[in-house]
This record gives C-alpha cells, sequence and structure tokens, in this order.
C-alpha cells in the first residue's frame, strides 16, 4: 500500500493537507510534521476519513503539540525525555482512535536540538554519554510497547550529514543511521524498522558506505518504507525520476508485501509522477 504523507502539502491546519490530498485522489495519508495545533482536529480527521474513505497512519511529529518541540527519546535532559514520552503516548492513542495499525517515530539523537536547526546545521554542544543515552531510549520504548498493545511501533532510521559530521568531527550525533547499528539497537529491544531510503543515501555518503549494500540489508528487514530521494549530501525530498539510479536499484529490491509513505515536496504534479513510478517498481 502506498501513503502520501501530510507534510507534502504546506497547510497551518491538517484539515486542509488531509483535504488537498484527498481530492487529489489519495485515500491513504500518512499524518506527519508541518502543521500547527488546534482543538478540533482530531473530528475534523474522523469526518474527513468517511467523507473520503481514507486510511490513515500517523507519524513522528503528529499530532502537532501546543508547544514546539525536538522529540528525544534518548535524551538525558529529564524535561525534554518526558515531553518526547507524552508525545509518542497521545501519538499512540491518536492512532488507535484513527484505527491506524501503526506507528512510526525517530530514533533518538545523542545530542538535545533546537526546534531552529530541525533539518539544518546543528550547533556545537556536548555530546550525551552514547550507552546511558542509547539505555534510556530502550527503556521509553518498552514502556510505549506496553501502552501500544496490538499497535505496531516502528523506529525510523536518522540522517546523518556531511555537514553535521564536520561540526562534530566526524562523531555520530544519531542513533540507527546503519544496518550495523540496526543489528545493535535490535539486540537490545525489539522493534519494527521504519526505512526511510533518503535518509539512509545521505547517512551511508557520509559515514563511508556503499549505499547499495546497506539498501539491500536493511529493506529486507523492514514493510514500511518512506520514499523520496536526493543528492547524498542534504535530506531535499526531491520525488522519484524514471531510470534514475536510485529507481534501478530499487527494482533490484524485493518490495512486495511492503507500505510506503511518499514524502515529496516538489509540489503536487511530483508527487504523483512518484506515485506511478513507484506504482510500476513494485508490481
Amino acid at each position: 500500500m502506498i501513503y502520501v504523507s501530510s507534510s507534502c502539502v504546506k497547510h497551518k491546519k491538517i484539515k486542509d493537507s488531509v483535504e488537498e490530498l484527498a481530492r487529489n485522489g489519495f485515500q491513504n495519508i500518512e499524518l506527519s510534521g508541518g502543521t500547527e495545533y488546534y482543538g478540533d482536529f482530531e473530528d475534523d480527521l474522523l469526518e474527513l476519513k468517511e467523507k473520503y474513505n481514507l486510511k490513515y497512519i500517523c507519524h513522528n511529529y503528529f499530532p502537532p503539540p501546543k508547544e514546539h518541540l525536538v522529540l528525544n527519546l534518548a535524551s538525558l535532559n529529564d524535561e525534554i525525555y518526558k515531553k518526547t514520552f507524552e508525545h509518542l503516548r497521545q501519538a499512540i492513542e491518536l492512532s488507535k482512535s484513527l484505527g491506524a495499525k501503526k506507528f512510526g517515530f525517530h530514533a533518538g539523537f545523542f545530542i538535545d536540538i533546537k526546534v531552529s536547526e530541525i533539518g539544518k546545521k546543528i550547533s556545537k554542544n556536548n555530546l550525551f554519554d552514547k550507552e546511558r543515552s542509547t539505555q534510556r531510549f530502550c527503556d521509553g520504548f518498552k514502556e510505549l510497547q506496553n501502552i501500544a498493545g496490538d499497535l505496531k511501533l516502528y523506529i525510523e532510521n536518522n540522517v546523518f550529514s556531511s555537514t553535521n559530521a564536520k561540526t562534530y568531527e566526524n562523531e555520530n550525533l544519531f542513533m540507527l543511521t546503519n544496518s550495523m547499528e540496526y543489528k545493535e539497537l535490535k539486540e537490545m529491544i525489539d522493534f519494527n524498522l521504519l526505512l526511510d531510503i533518503a535518509h539512509l543515501k545521505v547517512s551511508t555518503k557520509t559515514l563511508g558506505l556503499n549505499f547499495e549494500e546497506e539498501l539491500s540489508n536493511m529493506i529486507n528487514q523492514s514493510d514500511y518504507i518512506h520514499i523520496s530521494d536526493n543528492d547524498a549530501l542534504h535530506d531535499l525530498n526531491n520525488k522519484l525520476q524514471e531510470n534514475s539510479s536510485l529507481v534501478e536499484l530499487l527494482k533490484r529490491q524485493d518490495l512486495k508485501n511492503k507500505d510506503y509513505t511518499l514524502e515529496i515536496y516538489d509540489g503536487m504534479d511530483a508527487i504523483k509522477e512518484t506515485y506511478k513510478i513507484l506504482q510500476e517498481v513494485i508490481q
């Protein structure tokens, strides 16, 4: 099944983002970041679900919190950790209310990132103790699993750019950026992998790893994939293009029996082009 992220269209209210996608023929919608909180958003989503026969899944920074924050379940700052945990708990409850079968969120960070730095160069801060930070993430995840019940929880691989590598003298700031880190985390907790291919493309370039090998290793471990393309230097959320190196690489993978979400920021025509290309690749 192919979903389209609500973050692909830019509106302040999630109602308007969902309705634009629905009017363009998309019935499977991943609710993600980019909108502002308002009181009746859940009622609006349920109304639109019935009106357009929609299927939802929630992702990471949804529902939008009343006060913006950077989610980090690995934070050693108690206030940030508690706010993150509470947001994720609310997202789990909303997912159940909307009839979703899964919920995915990003793996943790070994620093606390400012809201203004999301997607940009991160300022120099002291790194957490990675062992303690990872253990806190794992403990929090186990608690969330108990709350989730039958709702499947997924952890998404992070993107590690060369820009941030330079700032931190090549020290990796993020959990779960490659296949080895996936195996190490899997030994600590039982989790499902949300594989963001664009994140992996950037991270492997930064880490000096082979993208094709990493993708082949990780895509077989996941049944939930985020799709977009980039220049391997930055997470650009570009559309897929026929006969591109990424599309040719995807054709060599086993893509059956998986869910996909398009995260394309190039406009509605680009979303539709990517949807068509992906449909052809996975058939």
